[in-house]
Formats: C-alpha cells, sequence, structure tokens
C-alpha cells in the first residue's frame, strides 16, 4: 500500500461524499425536486403570462411601454440568478440557497396578491412593481440551484445513474412545461374572467406547498457542501499567468508543469488559449518552495477550469438572439392574438389571448417524449453519439427553427392586416379582427419545437461543460442569456420606433391595425438568421470537455466528456 500523503483536493473530497451517500440520491431524490420546479414555473407563468394585458387594461400603460417593462422584468428576473449562484457555490451550498430564495419567492407573490387586492389605483402601480421584483429576488436563488441540485442527485461514477442524467434534462424540462402550461390554462383564465387577487392567491398556495414537498425530501438529497469563492480560482489563473508571461516551453521542459492534486479524474491539457498554460509552468521558485503560491503557480486543472468558461463565452452570445424570439411569446405574440376572434366555434366563449401560449406549451409536452423515446434511438443509430444529437448540434437546430417562427410570424400579420383592411377596421382597434387566432398556430407550435431543441441543450451544455464547482453558475449563465436577450428585445423595439420614425411612421403603435408588426417580425427574423451563421463558426470550433484519469504511475487515460466523440472537437 502506498503510504505516501497525497494533497486533498474537492474532487478527492466531492468522490467521498458520493462514496458514503450512494443510498441517497437518484430518481428518488430527483423527484421532489422536480415537483417543486412544477410548482414554481406555476407560479411564473401566472404571472409573466398575462403580465402585459394587465399592465395595458388595468394599469393603463401604452402597448409599446407595456412590452418594454415586461421585457425589463425578465431581463433582471434571469440576470439575478448569477447572484444566487455565485451566494450558492461560494457561501450557502445550493440546499439552503434554494430553501431561503423559496421562502423570498412565497412573500413576493403574497404581496403581489395584496397590491391587487387591497392598494387604491393611485397607488397600485407601485406597489404592483415592488412586488414584481421581490419576486426577481427569490427567483434569483432559486432558478441556478433548483436544476442544479437535482442534477447532482445523479452519481457520475455509477453508469446507471450516468445513464439516467442524460435523460434527466428532458423530463425535467418536461416537467417545468406542466408546470407552465397549467398555469397558462387555468391561472390565466382566472386572471381574466374571475379576479386578479384570487389568480394570483392560487400562485401563493401552490408555491406554499412546493415549499413544504420540498423539506419533505430534505433526508433522502445528496449536498455539496460550498467551496468559496469560484472567481478566486479564475483569478489567480490570470495573474499567474500574467507574471510568467515571458515563459516559453523550453522553461516547462527544465522544470516541467504542475499537476498538484491530480490523482484520480482531472481536466485534460488542451490546446486552446495556451497563454494560460504559462501559469502551471515551473521555475526556480517555484522549485525551491515548500508551499505553491496560488497566485503564482496553478495546477493544470485549474488552468483548464478556465478554459472551459472562456470557451463557453461565445456559445454564450450566441443563444441571446434565440432569447429576443422567445420574448415575443408574452408581449407581442399576445397583443396580436387579443385583436383577432378568440371564440371555439359558434359558442360565445372567448379564450383570453394570453392563453394561447399553451399551444407552445403542448407542443413541448408532446415533442419531449417523443425527442427521447423515438428520436434518440433513430439519431443514435446513425450519428454513434450516445444522446442521439451533440448538444451544440441541438442547439443550432432550436436557433434554425426560431428564425422559421419569426418568418412565419410575419407572414401571419402580414395576412391579419390585410383582412383588417379589408373590413374597414384599420382604425377600430377595439372591434376583433374577422380572423380566427387559430391562424396563429403554426408560430405558436414553431417556438415549443425551437424550444425542445434549444433549451434543453443549452441547460445540458452550460451544466455538463462547466467545472463542477460551477455548476450553480452554468444555470445561471444559462438563464442570464434569457434574461440579457429580453433586455435585448426592449433595445430592438427602442431602436425599431426611432428608426421608423425618422423614415415616416413608428411601426409599432398602440393601433395593431395601423402597426407595421410584420416589418418587426421580419427585422427579427433577418437578425436571426444572421446570428445563426455566427453561432455555426463558433460551434465548428468549439472544444468539448476532456478528462484524464491518473493511476499513480504517471500514465494518464483519455476521457472525452459532454461530446463524447471521436476528437471531442466541433459541434
Amino acid at each position: 500500500m502506498d503510504n505516501s500523503i497525497a494533497p486533498t483536493t474537492v474532487d478527492d473530497m466531492s468522490r467521498h461524499q458520493n462514496q458514503t451517500s450512494r443510498s441517497k440520491g437518484g430518481w428518488k431524490s430527483a423527484i421532489f425536486i422536480i415537483f417543486v420546479e412544477t410548482a414554481e414555473r406555476f407560479a411564473y407563468y401566472g404571472v409573466s403570462g398575462n403580465l402585459i394585458t394587465y399592465l395595458t387594461n388595468v394599469l393603463g400603460q401604452p402597448t409599446a411601454t407595456a412590452a418594454k417593462n415586461v421585457n425589463v422584468w425578465h431581463g433582471v428576473s434571469a440576470i439575478f440568478p448569477l447572484f444566487g449562484a455565485f451566494l450558492a457555490d461560494s457561501y450557502l451550498g445550493r440546499f439552503n440557497t434554494i430553501l431561503l430564495s423559496s421562502t423570498i419567492y412565497l412573500l413576493g407573490l403574497a404581496l403581489l396578491t395584496v397590491s391587487v387586492v387591497t392598494a387604491s389605483l393611485k397607488h397600485s402601480q407601485t406597489a404592483f412593481f415592488a412586488a414584481l421584483y421581490v419576486l426577481t429576488v427569490g427567483e434569483g436563488g432559486h432558478k441556478p440551484c433548483v436544476q442544479t441540485f437535482a442534477a447532482d442527485q445523479f452519481d457520475e461514477e455509477l453508469p446507471e445513474e450516468k445513464e439516467a442524467k442524460s435523460s434527466f434534462f428532458n423530463w425535467w424540462y418536461l416537467g417545468t412545461v406542466i408546470g407552465a402550461t397549467t398555469a397558462i390554462v387555468v391561472v390565466i383564465y382566472v386572471e381574466d374572467y374571475v379576479g386578479w387577487g384570487i389568480g394570483f392567491g392560487m400562485l401563493v398556495v401552490a408555491v406554499a406547498a412546493a415549499l413544504l414537498l420540498f423539506l419533505v425530501g430534505s433526508r433522502r438529497y445528496r449536498r455539496q457542501a460550498p467551496i468559496g469563492s469560484p472567481f478566486t480560482r479564475v483569478a489567480q489563473v490570470i495573474v499567474a499567468a500574467a507574471k510568467k508571461w515571458r515563459m516559453s516551453g523550453r522553461d516547462e521542459a527544465v522544470y516541467g508543469v504542475c499537476y498538484e492534486g491530480s490523482r484520480g479524474q482531472t481536466l485534460a491539457r488542451t490546446d486552446q488559449f495556451r497563454f494560460l498554460d504559462k501559469a502551471t509552468i515551473m521555475d526556480e521558485a517555484d522549485a525551491s518552495s515548500k508551499v505553491r503560491d496560488p497566485w503564482r503557480l496553478c495546477p493544470v486543472n485549474q488552468v483548464e477550469e478556465v478554459k472551459l468558461l472562456l470557451r463557453l463565452v461565445p456559445v454564450w452570445l450566441t443563444c441571446l438572439m434565440f432569447s429576443v424570439v422567445i420574448a415575443q411569446l408574452g408581449t407581442y405574440f399576445t397583443k396580436q392574438g387579443s385583436t383577432m376572434r378568440r371564440t371555439i366555434g359558434s359558442s360565445n366563449f372567448h379564450i383570453p389571448a394570453a392563453s394561447l401560449q399553451v399551444c407552445t406549451g403542448l407542443t413541448i409536452l408532446l415533442a419531449v417524449p417523443i425527442y427521447d423515446r423515438i428520436l434518440v434511438p433513430v439519431a443514435r443509430n446513425i450519428t454513434g453519439h450516445p444522446s442521439g444529437l451533440t448538444m451544440l448540434r441541438r442547439m443550432g437546430t432550436g436557433m434554425f427553427l426560431s428564425v422559421l417562427t419569426m418568418v412565419t410570424s410575419a407572414l401571419m400579420e402580414a395576412q391579419r392586416v390585410r383582412v383588417a383592411r379589408e373590413h374597414g377596421l384599420l382604425d377600430e382597434p377595439k372591434l376583433a379582427v374577422p380572423m380566427s387566432v387559430w391562424w396563429l398556430l403554426p408560430q405558436y407550435i414553431l417556438c415549443g419545437l425551437s424550444d425542445v431543441f434549444m433549451i434543453v441543450g443549452m441547460q445540458e451544455l452550460f451544466y455538463d461543460q462547466m467545472p463542477e464547482e460551477l455548476r450553480s453558475m452554468g444555470a445561471a449563465a444559462y438563464l442570464s442569456s434569457l434574461g440579457v436577450g429580453s433586455f435585448l428585445s426592449s433595445a430592438v423595439i427602442s431602436v425599431v420606433q426611432r428608426m421608423s420614425s425618422i423614415f415616416g411612421k413608428e411601426w409599432l403603435v398602440d393601433n395593431l391595425n395601423r402597426a407595421r408588426l410584420d416589418y418587426f417580425y421580419w427585422v427579427l427574423a433577418g437578425l436571426s438568421g444572421v446570428n445563426l451563421i455566427g453561432y455555426v463558426l463558433v460551434a465548428n470550433s468549439f472544444v468539448y470537455k476532456t478528462s484524464e484519469r491518473c493511476n499513480g504511475d504517471g500514465d494518464r487515460e483519455i476521457e472525452i466528456r459532454g461530446s463524447e466523440m471521436e476528437g471531442g472537437e466541433g459541434p
């Protein structure tokens, strides 16, 4: 037996924890967390799905202003997870962060309910927005941690659980869609035809029940302790590389590189961002020192973790335009439908305009099982890849479908305006255009299909390709792309309004019959097409995470993780 003392690393401690807690975790734990997320999505879409209707019909805001307010709120809600992820990974841990943030989220919903029931019209707008942004604080802690915490329940050291994790992301997203779809069908109808206070009160009950359910399963969960600030490790690599910028391969041959704590499985060395490799090169001062200075010398594994982050930045940037397209689902898609005939058959039952989003949810509900059980096995036989499509190819498919979504939306909007003109309704915005709202169904279905490919692919990529200690930050990065996309949507609206007013009249006026919403959709389609080209270029140069296992005799076995393709590169 080797009696030498090896340095203890975070990876070593993590493996020890997994070995001692294999009676916990797995689907029996993850299912509790999926139910919690389902309830949270039910609450979130009960608010966001009909938010533009409340702002325009109750608070009396102009359509363009309300759309920008909705986008800003969505953006802030998706940016806050960056702070929540930092708090979870550095100090509180994921379980405690979920518990704290869910309590704040519940408080925000209660305040929202009170604001619509008791506040006078004079003060209702202030109270309403204050409650909305309390929700964003709770959302900020909940969203980056809950999915990561659920995925942590599957131990990658166990083959059966590693295989289950690949399927987990599909079923996780299915659970979120069930919650969102139920809210769109039930809660939005209650808000429009029964009362806003009762509708929001239903959300309070759902989140309270979810919080209790989360606590019921607390003894089953696998938990990982926080590791301190992850940004410190990133800064150490950059500083160490800067201090040794003059060093070269010849210096590496003299003293070697630092592999401290690399017994077992670590990240393999890659050729990208070679300037950071200088942080691993030992010099005379390092060799003569008994203790490693982390701001002067970094292990290969730590440097490769920073490279993982840098590789994901271009991918993240190319995801933003997709988020701009998705932002239209709860804004202009809803206002578009509100101008059309929304009865079912010959009955007088009117479908709330925001409830059309259920078509997107139902598409996802049908598409996810078909994708997971039919398309994946077929694609696996063709490509030889365990997941059928690589994560990047799946995301690229979603981006292409988002372009088709905007093209279809533009064509349908042009047809809607044409019908309004033929019936003399251009200056009658309060009268329904005699065109069935079901003509909008194709754009809602395409939006759902693009979600199945893009959103699930993003979730898996930003979990799988992040360093293990930063996976909450990975979830936050995926969410922040949706948030920044919402901000960009507001910016695009402002630019379009400004440019169209200079060269004629504004495209996005309150009267959609006189607006040129179809032109706006064509602009988004063009921007999405250009972005897709950029994404393909980024994906082709992407290098997937690779790991190597050291057996203690200096031999290293390479294992490609994430892509599981030959070479580990490309989409």
